[in-house]
């Protein structure tokens, strides 16, 4: 197993779950751009209360608020890389919060497969 470490730049963004980009969840969104980017990561995270900008609390446990759940969407990669996607970001994210952090990373990447088993791709090694 390989154990890669550095300093990082994790990108959280802050947005309801149900706001969206050209009719899929804007999450969505972000997720793919971030892939398309070749950036290191990026996970989806629903919230089970909270509140922003229009000061409404949106919780799981009030059925008549169990709408537009708060949901972060987190980034880490090299501080170029996340910088040089943050452009994309201004461009989707018209309400909510983009949160920049400074971090530290220890990255362990998968061990090479063992000849004619499957890859985490599915492919068989040769």
């Amino acid at each position: 197993m390989t154990r890669l470490t550095g300093s990082a730049l994790r990108v959280t963004v802050f947005v309801g779950e149900n706001d969206t980009w050209h009719h899929k969840p804007l999450y969505t969104e972000i997720v793919h751009r971030a892939h398309a980017a070749g950036l290191a990561g990026a996970s989806v995270f629903r919230g089970i209360e909270g509140f922003g900008a229009s000061s409404l609390i949106h919780t799981a446990r009030l059925l008549s608020l169990s709408e537009d759940l708060p949901v972060a969407v987190v980034v880490v990669d090299t501080e170029e890389r996340v910088r040089a996607f943050l452009p994309q970001l201004d461009e989707l994210v018209t309400e909510g919060l983009v949160v920049l952090d400074p971090c530290e990373v220890i990255r362990y990447a998968g061990r090479a497969p063992n000849r004619g088993e499957p890859d985490g791709k599915g492919k068989r090694s040769s």
